[in-house]
């Protein structure tokens, strides 16, 4: 079977292509690198012929909400319309676990890619994840003198087994929205930043910075983690950090 992977080069549609593999079917990246343009639609057409199911990745880096809207707006129309014109049987989205809950500019492109998806023609699943155990290397990556973490509790999870279960979803009959997908314990990111820094050796202070309004309420009460049953990972943060896959020096 032939996937397509909107997104393919990035952090996690790196693994979602290589999860396609192992399980033994041919994977196709929808990438500018690949001569395909999500925001115009350039590539679309070619690029989707004998594709019958997609798993879009795609992201774009922004905390506005207006550059989030259009990147969602645009990449999402573009590829829902070249899916149905191309008869792609099942098109899986990757989402964020309580976008609805907290009003960050960012969920609110996420939360118009998920309206597209659920208006669209195409027969679809939508998974909702928590954050991924690389969000506290974002952290640190900033640069300055000090290192600023939002104070928010999460459920981390290991990138890998969000891809091995996207690909898993493509698989099978589409299911509206998908049980959420959650690491296997609740973490406070302040606490996950300063452990992580701790193993490469960082010296910069950690200062824990509650967002402004009710967003900055919801990230610090909870709104982040799931509210529902559903499938968790196994990999801890911990394990995570202790496995050498975040340690880099530095910070």
């Amino acid at each position: 079977m032939r996937i397509a992977v909107a997104g393919g080069t990035g952090w996690a549609g790196k693994l979602v292509v290589a999860a396609v593999s192992a399980a033994g079917h041919e994977p196709r990246v929808l990438s500018r690198s690949a001569g395909v343009d999500l925001t115009t639609g350039r590539g679309l057409a070619a690029a989707l012929d004998g594709v019958s199911r997609v798993v879009d990745a795609s992201n774009v880096t922004t905390t506005s909400r207006s550059k989030s809207m259009a990147f969602f707006g645009a990449a999402t129309g573009h590829l829902l319309r070249a899916e149905e014109a191309a008869g792609v049987a099942h098109h899986v989205a990757l989402s964020i676990v309580g976008i609805d809950r907290v009003g960050l500019g960012y969920y609110a492109g996420k939360r118009r890619q998920e309206e597209l998806v659920r208006g669209g023609a195409v027969p679809y699943t939508i998974l909702r994840t928590t954050q991924f155990h690389e969000f506290a290397a974002q952290m640190l990556a900033i640069g300055g003198p000090l290192v600023l973490a939002p104070r928010m509790r999460c459920r981390p999870v290991a990138v890998r087994e969000v891809a091995d279960e996207l690909v898993r979803l493509a698989l099978g009959n589409p299911l509206g929205y998908a049980p959420e997908f959650a690491g296997p314990e609740v973490r406070e990111m302040g606490a996950m930043v300063r452990q992580l820094q701790r193993v490469r050796g960082g010296r910069r202070p950690v200062l824990q910075v509650r967002a402004p309004g009710a967003a900055g309420r919801a990230m610090a009460g909870g709104a982040l983690l799931p509210r529902e049953e559903g499938p968790r990972g196994t990999e801890t943060f911990d394990a995570w950090v202790a496995a050498g896959t975040g340690g880099r020096r530095g910070g």
